[in-house]
């Protein structure tokens, strides 16, 4: 749990508000490519988000990476999320043979969001009142 705990400060320091009044915003920073992040669900006690560098070449727009994350207000942690289309609990008679596989895969993702967001955090990247998006007064 240390880990979750650490991620919610972390990303907090990035999107002070957590449950931000917009939908997309981007960060930008001197040193790194655009950073993303998109409101994907908003519920009573958490917030589902995608925090992703968006790259532009010649063979198109790359994201990467590309993580889902699930802010759990109420108990103040954060998990990395898995972007598959298996349900990762998904239980069969006598136990899911994948389980264990999902859980050292969790533990690795949430892992490497902590060393992210640390990284993010010293490139000076963040989504908070000034990085916000402005939307244009009506006329």
């Amino acid at each position: 749990m240390e880990i979750y705990e650490r991620n919610f400060r972390l990303l907090q320091q990035l999107l002070p508000e957590l449950n931000p009044p917009f939908e997309k915003a981007i960060s930008t920073s001197e040193t790194d490519p655009p950073l993303h992040l998109t409101v994907l669900a908003r519920d009573r006690y958490t917030l589902t988000v995608k925090l992703t560098y968006e790259f532009i070449s010649e063979d198109g727009v790359k994201h990467h990476p590309d993580l889902w994350i699930r802010v759990y207000r109420d108990a103040e942690v954060v998990e990395a999320l898995e972007c598959s289309h298996r349900p990762p609990w998904l239980a069969a008679e006598g136990g899911d043979p994948e389980v264990g596989r999902f859980l050292n895969h969790q533990w690795g993702r949430n892992l490497m969001l902590g060393k992210w967001l640390d990284y993010l955090l010293e490139r000076g990247h963040g989504f908070g009142m000034a990085q916000r998006p402005r939307v244009p007064a009506a006329a």
